[in-house]
């Protein structure tokens, strides 16, 4: 799934994000809340496979589900809470290859059968595995920084059509002269961040 963003009215005041490791082991517990904000850290992420496998917006719905499943039935085998990123994406991987099969299957009657060719991965699937990959620890960096920052980086650089500097100032409550000097700041952080994460 693209970063693009339309715009949004405010920018938002959410606390900042819990670990995966605070988060799987409350869904351990039973936590709703818990579920629902690993669900929604990584949508994104297990979503952008399927698309990019080539299916429709219905088939990645089901994909999306088909990963979700098996991912409460195996978390509580997660040894590392940190690798969940690339096991997500591992199965949804893995979903999008076995759903490219089955429909090759349904193709064929029963009499032609034998000649159903084997489903490939994508030549590029290794590629835009990386490309996923790298669009979850900049949505991860971005998560990280201050209300202020995120919403300031996102409206300069995700939204589709790009602000001007002074609809910014204006939805950040700021003197549209103080914008580039908290752009670099904000970049800086998000910068710092990403090379912790070895982007």
């Amino acid at each position: 799934m693209p970063l693009v963003k339309t715009k949004s009215a405010k920018p938002d005041k959410e606390a900042s994000p819990v670990s995966d490791k605070v988060l799987v082991a409350r869904c351990l517990e039973g936590d709703a809340d818990a579920w629902s904000a690993l669900l929604g850290k990584y949508k994104a992420l297990i979503y952008s496979i399927p698309i990019r496998y080539g299916f429709s917006r219905e088939e990645a719905a089901d994909i999306f589900q088909a990963v979700c499943l098996e991912l409460i039935q195996q978390l509580g085998k997660v040894r590392e809470p940190n690798a969940l990123p690339k096991w997500l994406m591992q199965v949804a991987a893995h979903k999008c290859f076995h759903a490219k099969r089955q429909s090759q299957r349904l193709v064929f009657t029963d009499s032609e059968e034998s000649s159903i060719p084997e489903a490939s991965v994508p030549p590029d699937a290794e590629f835009q595995l990386r490309e996923v990959e790298e669009e979850q620890i900049l949505r991860q960096a971005l998560s990280e920084l201050q209300p202020r920052c995120r919403s300031l980086i996102e409206m300069l650089f995700f939204e589709d059509p790009k602000r001007p500097y002074q609809e910014v100032a204006a939805s950040l409550g700021l003197a549209t002269g103080t914008i580039g000097l908290l752009r670099q700041k904000c970049l800086e952080h998000l910068r710092k961040s990403l090379d912790k994460s070895g982007f």
